[in-house]
């Protein structure tokens, strides 16, 4: 019994290392991508349909919107105008003069409406803006994938403060995860195993949706993620 408890354990720790090296190779492909890429961000809000709901992508810290490409041309697809916010750049700065800077765009086009579709720390900003009274009508409804809304206790080892900055113990993220007003309106997506994550994404009142899979980032890409996303567009509550 011993024998086969560690062959198991052996294999769950092969599984889950394949997985991050499968999402770290999904990092690195699709940020050399995103550099090379010469879409221009503007082609996603045009000639869509008129009067489908429009859709605003926030991507991860260290990610330029280029990394969501996939998810951004899923959605196009599917006839909805997508709305990139080209000044958040990279996304290093706080998740609260992030949130302003996506609160200034909303305001800026006039948006109501919106859907917003976030990665990891997007996901902590979209919630803000929801919960700022300025843009919180114009959004109603958020899916945010492998969004750390309780922290991640690997934060308080990171060389950088961006990353230290999602500690559990952080003011605005212990903020955000008090306020449970909006929690009904998002969907959380996330990974069985996300190495960067390891207390999981659940949000407490959202509608929390764990794929059986690994990983943090080529997560984006998955299927499931994609039809999850249609059936919010399509104003149905993911099961």
């Amino acid at each position: 019994m011993n024998r086969r408890l560690r062959r198991h354990r052996l294999l769950r720790m092969l599984r889950r290392a394949l997985g991050w090296l499968e999402d770290y190779i999904y990092l690195g492909h699709h940020h050399v991508r995103g550099f090379l890429a010469r879409a221009d961000p503007a082609q996603y809000r045009e000639g869509a349909e008129q009067q489908a709901s429009p859709v605003v992508v926030i991507p991860g810290i260290y990610e330029s919107w280029t990394f969501m490409l996939p998810l951004i041309e899923h959605v196009y697809g599917r006839g909805h105008p997508v709305h990139v916010v080209e000044p958040l750049g990279y996304n290093v700065g706080s998740v609260s003069r992030m949130a302003g800077i996506v609160g200034d765009y909303l305001r800026q086009h006039d948006l109501e409406n919106v859907t917003i579709i976030a990665h990891s720390k997007g996901g902590l900003i979209g919630k803000f803006v929801m919960t700022t009274a300025e843009s919180a009508v114009r959004v109603p409804r958020m899916v945010a994938i492998g969004t750390p809304f309780s922290g991640s206790r690997y934060a308080a080892f990171a060389v950088t403060p961006m990353v230290r900055a999602f500690s559990p113990r952080n003011r605005v993220l212990r903020q955000l995860l008090v306020n449970l007003e909006v929690n009904h309106r998002i969907v959380s997506i996330y990974s069985a195993f996300d190495p960067h994550i390891p207390g999981g994404c659940r949000l407490e009142g959202g509608v929390n949706v764990r794929l059986e899979s690994t990983g943090h980032f080529k997560i984006l890409a998955e299927k499931r993620v994609h039809d999850i996303i249609d059936q919010v567009l399509a104003g149905a509550t993911p099961a």
